[in-house]
């Protein structure tokens, strides 16, 4: 199994930049428009302040909202965070193999370390998505604390997905610099 998810890596690349694509031409085409302008809350890399937060979801308003919550968290953003996650896991591994070292660990093992080096990006979107589909679901949960924690969680969901970008990063450049085995 872990074999074949490392030979897909190129697949699952091109599925996971299809879904990322659309996704991306939503925010610019559409959901900016039921906000007037205003970017989504869970693409703003350092997070957003409270009123930020308000003011984002006092724009779409509740129409806007459940389009939202609809088109995004209940479609492309339920399915995203796992094919991205998958991805990324493969990667490791197609990467980690072309190092001796890594190649002469157990499968479970490799298998082990990619995954733990995924996962906290995983759960961190998770609960992002969450935090925010609540958000857009139940107005009235809309205070600073919430927004707060909401804004927390896409700093962290980031900070997260940069570990496993660093690491396939890493795996690559130190496969360039030594001959395969």
């Amino acid at each position: 199994m872990v074999l074949r998810l490392a030979r897909h890596a190129g697949a699952l690349c091109f599925a996971s930049a299809a879904v990322f694509i659309a996704m991306t031409l939503l925010e610019f085409f559409y959901f900016r428009q039921l906000s007037g302008g205003l970017s989504s809350l869970d693409v703003r890399f350092e997070g957003f302040t409270p009123d930020e937060g308000m003011a984002w979801l006092t724009a779409l308003g509740r129409r806007g909202s459940e389009i939202i919550l609809v088109w995004h968290y209940l479609t492309f953003d339920l399915l995203f965070p796992a094919l991205l996650s998958l991805t990324m896991v493969s990667l490791i591994l197609a990467t980690g193999r072309r190092l001796k070292n890594f190649r002469a660990l157990p499968v479970q093992l490799q298998s082990l370390f990619a995954l733990v080096v995924v996962l906290p990006y995983t759960l961190a979107d998770y609960a992002q998505n969450i935090a925010v589909a609540r958000l857009l679901s139940d107005f009235l949960s809309a205070n600073p604390d919430s927004l707060s924690f909401a804004s927390s969680l896409i700093v962290t969901k980031f900070a997260m997905l940069a570990l496993p970008v660093a690491v396939i990063a890493v795996l690559i450049l130190a496969a360039q610099r030594r001959p395969p085995a």
